[in-house]
């Protein structure tokens, strides 16, 4: 497979990875979006899509993001961000949603990450430093629990250190889970083969092989 260079636009803004995502979904699959900004890809989903989004505080067929007079205090995602309800949408126990999470009932999950291995590896927690604020949630049951696991992330943090890595460094989520990444700068695949690359926005492959510490498998026809 060649990498589809994009050296006309990019860095693609959080918006753009979203709808990347959205378009990315199966058919009708039964979808989890983490907190933050995986929550915007509700907002980009098409009508028609048949995707049935879950949230862990015990929601399925979750709508848009709430906007004025739609804000309902009782309708919430998981991070306590007002969201709209679809036709069918049904409400249960959190308990029961985390056996849905737990038991492999969802098709995919999207989440943020601080780390991510070239072999899949997960590290979106806590990041070891002294008086961080840990945050698991359940972001260890979705890591296990989809069948497949997408992550929204920046590539690089603010004083441009990769978080795409060989090996993550930070505590695990979980291990060998993550399928695609998707960035700001490019989409990768990873998993016991290692990472490649499928598109890049605003790089060169080969300027962005410079800036990573893994080896990237790909080509540019």
């Amino acid at each position: 497979m060649s990498v589809v260079e994009h050296l006309d636009r990019g860095p693609r803004d959080k918006n753009e990875l979203a709808a990347a995502i959205a378009g990315d979904i199966p058919h009708g699959a039964y979808v989890n979006l983490g907190i933050g900004q995986p929550t915007l890809v509700a907002d980009h989903l098409v009508a028609g899509s048949g995707v049935v989004l879950h949230t862990e505080n015990g929601m399925l067929n979750m709508g848009p993001a709430a906007r004025n007079d739609e804000v309902d205090p009782d309708l919430i995602n998981a991070g306590k961000i007002p969201v709209t309800e679809l036709p069918g949408a049904s409400y249960f126990h959190h308990a029961d949603s985390f056996a849905m999470m737990r038991g492999g009932h969802l098709d995919v999950c999207v989440l943020g990450a601080f780390q991510v291995s070239e072999h899949g590896d997960l590290a979106n927690w806590h990041t070891g430093a002294p008086g961080a604020i840990p945050a698991v949630g359940g972001a260890m049951d979705l890591a296990i629990g989809a069948k497949s696991v997408f992550v929204m992330m920046t590539l690089f943090t603010k004083d441009r250190i990769p978080k795409l890595v060989s090996a993550c460094t930070y505590p695990l989520t979980g291990l060998g889970c993550v399928s695609r990444v998707y960035t700001d700068y490019a989409t990768f695949e990873v998993g016991a083969a290692g990472a490649r690359v499928l598109e890049t926005f605003g790089i060169a492959l080969t300027d962005l092989a410079e800036r990573l510490d893994v080896e990237l498998r790909g080509h540019v026809d």
